[in-house]
């Protein structure tokens, strides 16, 4: 059944690739430049990288505004794609099943027996079940951030041994990047290559991508490559947060290679020059929806564009930096986009929502309230805090002196304690918003800078008031 299917994908792409032959809709570089300078000037957004394909052609790539580190940001400039990795990493997988050496329903313990779990049902998960996140790993099982943050793909697999499964194997989706830890290992250990090796050799070499790479933690971004926070509608530049990424999130790219990219999986294979890096079947296996969920494929996520078009996408995302790329079948159109701000902005998906409407001729998405007016009421609202602070410590003698006994006391004291207690266990409560996925507390520092500084300077006044009242109680 699965085969029918991908054999059906493959003569639907077959038509659209005929249909994406002819002459594409107006969009110049001008008219992409407008949306992308537009956006920037609303926003604030520091640089950016954009490019548009259409079927096995270049329609524009290029890069607009700097970097953390001052440089202008151009068509080949490395940024950090994220999760966008994925993608490559299921290329890679499926590369390995054509050429018979992987079996896509096959065990991951028999091609890498290194991977075990303390629950037995780790040995049932398929190679599948990596790449269209299936495998019932989850984050609340199995932080992925909060642990000890491994230095390796060798270092990510072990640290798996006492993990647990959320669900069976093949029965709930959830998006968990150590599923794509343990593929990039595994492509490791079957090619007998290091994975960056790997991707430079089958993927980045054949399609031109010089620029590209991929990299092991946060730690090894070039400083280019990190990204911004936006304060009062101010950048300010500051470095990725600690995090292992390899496969799940750590290919760096351009907007000239991404072009190639893009072009190779519209073009059911072939990269700009007709070099070969899959098969079209292989390609539109990649683009189909798991049987448990139609939204998420091999590595990349399925939907609609505004209009109600097909849509294969992925988005990425950083704490300081975002990605995003999509395919348009039904007009043979790629693009993508490279951010240098976290995804509390999500600058990468808006622009390219942006310029999804410019392809489609649809009206583009308003731009929603600016946050510097978010950060405005906080930062009066940290000015609030070490007012009402600085009071309560000076009436701490009053309070004590009105007060009926230091028993009675005691209860009156505890809600001083309460901000203290939200301010060590913030990441708790964002992991719960966040649908269960593993956050830590520096994390969400980098998410909601402003808000985090209220937070810290309640605590502390709170405390310093607390610590008054005891010393005035004692006397």
């Amino acid at each position: 059944m699965r085969m029918l299917i991908v054999s059906g994908v493959v003569a639907v792409m077959t038509s659209l690739t005929s249909t994406a032959a002819t002459p594409a809709p107006a969009v110049d570089s001008a008219a992409i430049d407008a949306v992308v300078d537009e956006y920037r000037r609303a926003i604030g957004l520091p640089g950016t990288a954009v490019v548009i394909t259409h079927g096995n052609t270049e329609v524009h790539a290029a890069g607009y505004g700097r970097t953390p580190t001052g440089e202008h940001v151009t068509e080949h400039t490395p940024m950090a794609v994220a999760s966008v990795s994925k993608s490559f990493t299921a290329l890679a997988v499926m590369q390995l099943v054509e050429t018979g050496r992987v079996n896509l329903d096959q065990s991951v313990q028999v091609y890498l027996p290194e991977f075990a779990m303390a629950d037995p049902r780790a040995t049932e998960i398929t190679v599948r079940q990596l790449l269209d996140q299936t495998s019932g790993m989850s984050d609340t099982t199995f932080p992925a951030f909060s642990r000890p943050q491994p230095s390796s793909l060798v270092e990510a697999v072990a640290g798996m041994r006492g993990a647990r499964l959320a669900a069976d194997p093949g029965t709930q989706w959830e998006y968990h990047n150590p599923n794509f830890q343990v593929a990039a290992r595994m492509v490791e250990v079957t090619s007998g290559q290091p994975f960056d090796e790997y991707l430079q050799e089958h993927v980045f070499g054949p399609l031109g991508m010089t620029d590209s790479r991929t990299v092991d933690t946060a730690r090894d971004l070039p400083p280019s490559a990190h990204g911004h926070l936006r304060i009062l509608g101010v950048a300010v530049p500051l470095p990725e947060p600690p995090a292992f990424g390899n496969g799940s999130g750590g290919v760096l790219s351009s907007a000239h290679d991404m072009a190639a990219w893009l072009i190779a999986q519209n073009n059911q294979g072939r990269g700009p020059d007709g070099t070969s890096i899959a098969s079209a079947a292989t390609v539109a296996a990649m683009h189909t929806p798991s049987t448990v969920s139609d939204s998420y494929a091999l590595g990349w996520s399925i939907g609609t564009t505004a209009s109600g078009a097909p849509l294969i996408a992925h988005s990425g995302d950083l704490f300081t930096s975002t990605a995003y790329q999509a395919l348009l079948p039904a007009s043979g159109y790629g693009l993508a986009v490279m951010a240098n701000t976290g995804l509390a902005y999500a600058d990468a998906a808006a622009i390219a929502e942006r310029l999804i409407a410019l392809l489609e001729n649809t009206p583009t998405p308003p731009t929603g309230p600016p946050l510097a007016m978010v950060d405005s009421v906080l930062l009066l609202l940290v000015l609030a805090a070490v007012l009402l602070g600085g009071f309560g410590v000076h009436r701490s003698g009053r309070w004590a002196a009105a007060g009926t006994g230091r028993l009675r006391a005691a209860p009156r004291l505890l809600p001083l304690v309460v901000p203290l207690v939200l301010f060590a266990t913030i990441h708790r409560a964002v992991g719960l918003l966040y649908r269960g996925r593993d956050v830590t507390w520096i994390q969400v520092t980098y998410l909601y800078p402003t808000f985090m500084l209220l937070l810290a300077t309640a605590t502390l006044a709170c405390i310093a008031v607390l610590v008054a009242r005891l010393i005035a109680l004692a006397r």
